[in-house]
């Protein structure tokens, strides 16, 4: 059994990233992402701040903008739409979740599809299903990412992916197909799940149960991706069973310090990219 440490390659790209963000900086172009955050969600205050320190040691510029609550929705589409015409801005992301007043969708939709960089917009997952270049959603892509720097060859393998969300199991999915692999897609309607699981040769659990997969739904040797985050008994989780699954798996993802970092650091590359594009 062997641990993709996601710090440790979070940190590797983040240096190659540095690299490039300097060189653009040289042509007098300074990557920049705009985090809007609305409301007070402790989780979501977590994550705007990790970002924004993400950029700071990567050498990208961020602008953050904090709204109450009650903020009329109006104001934020007012805000959006500024820095979608803003030149100087490459990226713009609005925390998820939003307090329920908004329309989620409609919001998020607003965002300028060449400055999507979480990756969310029906664009830019036609253009993933196409095949086509664009932006991929940031936690899938690292996924494929701590694969790629741990030497695992995708094409050919049989590929198992628990959850179908629009985030992260659907995008996943094409992404493993993009990579050659046979894929399949469980969720809660499937039916002999231990079945299906455990002859994948690559199983990636994002379903949001704790501990939900278990040694008997794993085959012997295979590569093990947890995605999941769960609080219990006062402890972060994944939805794998770590400690038993781990005496299976040939490599297997940690929960934290799995696929984590990662999500960060492909919204710092997909900024990246948004900049040299323009």
């Amino acid at each position: 059994m062997g641990i993709i440490d996601g710090k440790a390659i979070s940190l590797r790209i983040r240096e190659e990233l540095k690299e490039k963000v300097s060189a653009l900086k040289k042509r007098k172009i300074s990557p920049c992402l705009a985090v809007i955050m609305i409301g007070d969600d402790p989780a979501s205050a977590i994550y705007v701040r990790n970002k924004i320190k993400a950029c700071e040691d990567t050498g990208i510029k961020s602008l953050s903008y904090h709204f109450d609550a009650d903020v009329e929705e109006k104001q934020v589409e007012k805000l959006i739409d500024s820095l979608n015409c803003d030149d100087s801005v490459h990226g713009i992301l609005v925390q998820v979740p939003l307090p329920r007043k908004f329309n989620e969708k409609a919001l998020l939709a607003r965002i300028d599809v060449s400055k999507d960089v979480d990756g969310f917009s029906a664009y830019n997952i036609g253009q993933l299903a196409l095949g086509n270049d664009g932006f991929k959603s940031c936690t899938p892509y690292g996924v494929i990412k701590l694969l790629e720097y741990s030497n695992v060859d995708i094409a050919g393998k049989n590929a198992v992916v628990i959850g179908r969300s629009n985030t992260v199991g659907k995008p996943m999915a094409l992404m493993l197909l993009e990579k050659n692999a046979t894929v399949t897609i469980c969720h809660s309607k499937t039916r002999d799940l231990k079945n299906i699981t455990s002859n994948a040769d690559i199983l990636i659990a994002a379903i949001g149960k704790a501990h939900f997969v278990t040694a008997d739904m794993v085959k012997e040797g295979a590569v093990v991706i947890d995605v999941g985050i769960n609080k219990l008994d006062g402890k972060t989780v994944g939805d794998v069973c770590f400690d038993e699954v781990s005496k299976k798996a040939s490599l297997i993802t940690p929960v934290p310090g799995g696929v984590g970092p990662m999500t960060i650091t492909m919204l710092l590359f997909n900024t990246l990219k948004s900049a040299e594009s323009r």
